[in-house]
């Protein structure tokens, strides 16, 4: 019988429970027993033959041998070296996070405005903690404890009650090191009543031909009136998989905007669960995913309405080349006595070879008739009587091919509620399909998407 990819993780557990504790928040320590726990009796992390992970073996990725930062080691890392692409400047508030440890910057620790924390989880109120540490969804599952079990450290952002950030909040989490490394990663995120804020985060890999997993939790809580957008981005590596959970609660009247962008990477699972609590809530979920080579990027959510009055939509677009994989699963389910609703889901995917290959399953769970849903997927190939007209307007194919490509993104860049943001990734799917990244973590795309 083959092991368990697990058991590497729970080994080192048994051996280091010392040493993770003394070198962690109390908040974080309280939850490692019931991690264990669930751990054990699951025995495995989730492989194909579970529901909702048809196409994802996350045994599979965290299968390589990947040591872990027990006694917290400082690793040398150059952030200007992440930020390599031509793109116009945004000025946010930035803290980076390298391999599992947060460093903020000077320039964060100078203009944060009055009401607004961002943190280490270490170094947080244990109040604070205490409150809303696991409280966005509050769901015991394998994914969660796989996090949990040797989480170190995190990122805090709490925005007090009415304070409205006018800069956005950048956190660069960053692979460097010379040999395998996994990193637990944890950001909390809690929005008070009428507070507004904008995040952005991005996933980069510093070392080339390392093998890096990450495990992801995001916790975001929007209070009452709140308005927050979270916008993310991935330019990792081949050698890099990520597993990133997003647990997020919605309260009356509050706003939500979620935007992913995977643009290079190696293997991809990320999983939205969003809770819409109070009534006459907004919640965008967008995302795209630009894969070659053998990337495989996975989407999986499940919105759930439990109130009055509110409105979901929901966007994820593929383009995939050579032997890429994609998969998209989504769920919408609006509760019983959830009346006056309207939900909206959508995936379309573009295969660009005959190797590339897609797996799509939206699905609805209505228990009510007062409401309005939808939902669809389409899968196909450029257009080809565009091409045609492009061509015999002079346009040369693999421009032509570029351009298509870049128009079919459009609608979920217009999703992005921050101007310069917007024009970033323009700029850097415009990169992408041309394969002229220049960033290090881009140096694997060759524009094989664009070129064919």
């Amino acid at each position: 019988m083959t092991m368990s990819s697990l058991k590497q993780y729970t080994d080192l557990f048994r051996q280091e429970r010392a040493a993770l504790d003394a070198n962690s928040p109390e908040a974080l320590n309280v939850g490692r027993d019931r991690a264990m726990a669930l751990l054990e009796a699951a025995g495995r992390l989730p492989e194909r033959s579970d529901e909702g992970y048809e196409k994802t073996s996350v045994e599979e990725m965290f299968a390589p041998d990947l040591g872990v930062n027990v006694n917290r080691v400082n690793f040398p890392v150059n952030v200007a070296e992440s930020f390599r692409c031509d793109v116009p400047n945004i000025t946010t508030l930035l803290a980076v996070v390298v391999n599992d440890r947060f460093v903020p910057t000077a320039t964060l620790l100078r203009n944060l405005p009055e009401g607004v924390t961002v943190c280490s989880l270490r170094d947080a109120d244990s109040a604070l903690l205490g409150r809303w540490l696991g409280k966005a969804v509050e769901k015991d599952d394998a994914a969660l404890a796989f996090n949990s079990l040797l989480l170190q450290d995190g990122v805090l952002i709490h925005v007090a009650k009415g304070v409205k950030l006018t800069k956005a909040i950048q956190i660069v989490d960053i692979f460097s090191g010379q040999t395998p490394l996994f990193a637990p990663r944890r950001v909390l995120l809690v929005a008070e009543e009428g507070a507004e804020v904008s995040v952005l985060k991005c996933d980069h890999t510093q070392t080339q031909g390392v093998e890096f997993g990450s495990s992801e939790v995001i916790e975001i809580i929007a209070g009452e009136g709140a308005k927050v957008d979270w916008y993310d981005l991935e330019e990792s590596t081949p050698e890099t998989a990520r597993w990133c959970q997003f647990r997020c609660r919605q309260e009356a009247h509050s706003s939500l905007n979620i935007c992913a962008a995977t643009l290079t990477n190696g293997s991809t699972r990320n999983e939205y669960l969003i809770e819409i609590a109070g009534d006459r809530c907004e919640t965008m979920l967008s995302g795209m995913a630009i894969g070659s080579g053998s990337q495989h990027i996975d989407n999986s959510s499940c919105l759930v309405h439990r109130s009055d009055r509110s409105h979901s939509d929901q966007l994820f677009k593929y383009v995939l080349d050579d032997d890429a994989t994609g998969a998209f699963e989504g769920l919408i389910e609006v509760a019983h006595g959830a009346r006056f609703n309207e939900a909206y889901q959508s995936n379309r995917n573009l295969l660009a070879s005959t190797g590339a290959r897609m797996h799509t399953k939206p699905q609805l769970l209505i228990y009510n008739d007062d409401v309005k849903c939808s939902h669809g997927a389409t899968t196909g190939q450029l257009d080809s009587a565009a091409l045609f007209y492009m061509r015999s307007r002079g346009i040369p194919l693999a421009e032509a091919r570029k351009m298509l490509m870049q128009a079919f993104m459009v609608d979920v860049v217009d999703k992005i509620r921050l101007e310069n943001l917007r024009d970033r990734l323009r700029h850097l799917l415009e990169l992408r399909f041309s394969g002229n990244c220049g960033d290090a973590a881009c140096a694997t795309c060759r524009g094989r998407v664009a070129e064919k």
